[in-house]
């Protein structure tokens, strides 16, 4: 849920296993497109954290925009994995079958959504190489 409180600001609510944790964010001087992906990788550790998945903002950061540049939209259709006909896709470059195993509840099953695709990333390389912060390149 999200509710404007004010001029310039946002605050958002997440409900989690009876917990409601709230977060206040207010406009700074930062470009929009970064505004949003903070907001996206804030709420996604606060999904993972919920779920015991390990990761830092700084570890999703440097993955994130090592693989789509912050596009929630980007397709990678030159690799092994699209040349196979399951393209990455996404803020995290997940493929639909990676996504579909390491969903994490409560998070859409859509995988252009970005807290979706953060989160099951994340739960992959959790599971694969123990955190998102052991990843330096392509996973």
């Amino acid at each position: 849920m999200v509710r404007r409180i004010a001029a310039g600001a946002v605050f958002v609510v997440v409900a989690a296993a009876g917990a409601t944790v709230a977060l206040a964010a207010s406009a700074s001087a930062a470009p929009a497109e970064s505004q949003r992906i903070d907001g996206w990788i804030r709420h996604a550790l606060l999904v993972m954290q919920h779920h015991k998945i390990p990761g830092s903002y700084d570890g999703i950061y440097r993955n994130l925009m090592r693989e789509s540049s912050g596009d929630v939209f980007a397709i990678n259709t030159w690799d092994s994995n699209a040349k196979a006909g399951i393209p990455s896709k996404g803020l995290m470059q997940v493929i639909e079958p990676t996504f579909r195993t390491y969903h994490v509840e409560g998070t859409a099953w859509d995988i252009y959504n970005p807290v979706a695709n953060i989160t099951a990333a994340c739960n992959y390389a959790a599971h694969r190489y123990g955190s998102i912060d052991n990843v330096n390149s392509a996973y």
